[in-house]
């Protein structure tokens, strides 16, 4: 109970400092706290007859993991209404208007007379919290309202706090959830080994969600037209060293098409990029102007995609996919090219994440630290199609074979809902 209320006493310090932020001027912290204000007087605008299942996700990342489950309980529970809250501004001002849910709010801050207010307003029927983002104060009002709730797509490694010695009083929180749903055999022993024991590993959502990508394609008949039968590298989410390496493969390799799609897509970031690219570089904007001079296609063999939310329907165009920021804190999503069979390179800083590592042991990634280490890779994955071809099918056949985890998170949700009716 002590260590509770120093907690909560931490949580109104962290409010307190993100009001400040805001009264300066930092624009996420606007966002934060102006979100949260704005949102105070639905609570009367609640029907007592609604039945909600709610989901809590942390912010964009976090979200594409739990959206197999929304869509699937969006089809199947079609008598409830779905509330969806984020955390993190960036998330909520992407996905704010996700037609497969009935209302998306910022979550409340932490603290008891916020979490009353928001659990007597929507009496859940079911909460889902979603990877890492849960919050203790939450947990222990939802256990004493009896509110099932559960945790999907976890990922616990012994480095985490909840395994330190100092972490025994939130561990114990963990056991607050009726069920944990978690990514890999190693989270199942490490919650295993301190008797929490409700867990079943059932993978990651993101394979179900990239694959249901890859079956429902969306044609870019513009791009289609740039390309050109070229053979096509394209950069996901690159940054400023990620495109360092690409000069070079633009010089080595200069009939090539190169799709590039930046990180940021700010106008300085967009400009300052193109200085460092061929003269004859287009823009997607540029590219589907209805003014656009189609005669620059002829001339030009890079095009940026300067705009958001095509990126994961733009890979099935690729033939080699180099996903950025290995040279940053980590490389972006690569499980999005990986269905489409394409190989796969990055710079080094790529160990975080699982099914980069899969992928390197079994060849359908390949990771680079130098320039030479990169141009092999090319020259290789471009002239032996032996070896194109099996680091293709590596990739396809990884993604395959780890999708289902929603459709077992679905199963459970079904029998533990029956149980409310």
């Amino acid at each position: 109970m002590l260590i509770r209320f120093f907690y909560t006493i931490g949580i109104y310090i962290y409010g307190f400092i993100i009001n400040i932020g805001a009264i300066l001027g930092h624009k996420k912290a606007k966002l934060w706290t102006r979100g949260r204000k704005l949102q105070k007087d639905i609570y009367a605008k609640l029907s007592p007859a609604d039945r909600w299942i709610w989901i809590h996700v942390s912010s964009l990342g976090e979200f594409e993991q739990a959206r197999p489950v929304i869509d699937q309980l969006h089809i199947k529970y079609s008598n409830h209404k779905i509330l969806l809250t984020f955390f993190s501004p960036s998330g909520y001002e992407i996905r704010k208007d996700y037609p497969n849910v009935d209302m998306v709010l910022y979550l409340p801050l932490d603290i008891p007379k916020n979490i009353k207010r928001f659990i007597s307003a929507f009496l859940p029927e079911l909460a889902i919290f979603v990877k890492y983002d849960f919050w203790f104060n939450y947990l222990y009002y939802l256990k004493k309202n009896h509110i099932p709730t559960i945790l999907i797509s976890a990922n616990f490694r012994p480095n985490q706090y909840f395994f330190k010695w100092y972490g025994m009083y939130m561990r114990r929180y963990l056991k607050y959830f009726d069920h944990i749903f978690v990514q890999n055999n190693i989270s199942k022993f490490l919650l295993e080994k301190y008797l929490i024991l409700n867990v079943t590993v059932c993978g990651d959502t993101r394979f179900d969600r990239v694959y249901e990508i890859a079956n429902n394609p969306i044609y870019f008949p513009q791009i289609e037209n740039f390309i050109n039968n070229r053979f096509v590298y394209m950069a996901g989410s690159s940054w400023e060293e990620d495109e360092k390496y690409i000069a070079q493969a633009l010089k080595k390799f200069p009939d090539w098409c190169y799709i590039i799609a930046p990180h940021e897509i700010h106008k300085e970031r967009i400009n300052n990029l193109k200085k460092n690219l061929p003269s004859n570089a287009v823009t997607y904007s540029e590219l589907t102007a209805p003014n656009f001079d189609i005669s620059k296609i002829q001339n030009s063999n890079v095009l940026i995609i300067d705009t958001i939310g095509i990126l994961s329907n733009l890979y099935r165009y690729a033939d080699i996919v180099h996903i950025g920021n290995g040279f940053g804190k980590g490389i972006h999503n690569i499980l999005e090219a990986a269905v489409y069979g394409k190989p796969i390179i990055f710079g080094p800083n790529y160990k975080k994440f699982q099914e980069a590592v899969d992928l390197v042991n079994l060849h359908g990634a390949f990771s680079f630290d130098n320039i030479n280490q990169y141009l092999d890779i090319l020259n290789n994955l471009y002239n032996d199609k032996s070896f194109y071809n099996t680091a293709s099918e590596v990739c396809k056949n990884y993604i395959e074979s780890n999708v289902g985890a929603t459709n077992i998170i679905l199963k459970y949700i079904d029998d533990k809902l029956k149980e409310t009716w």
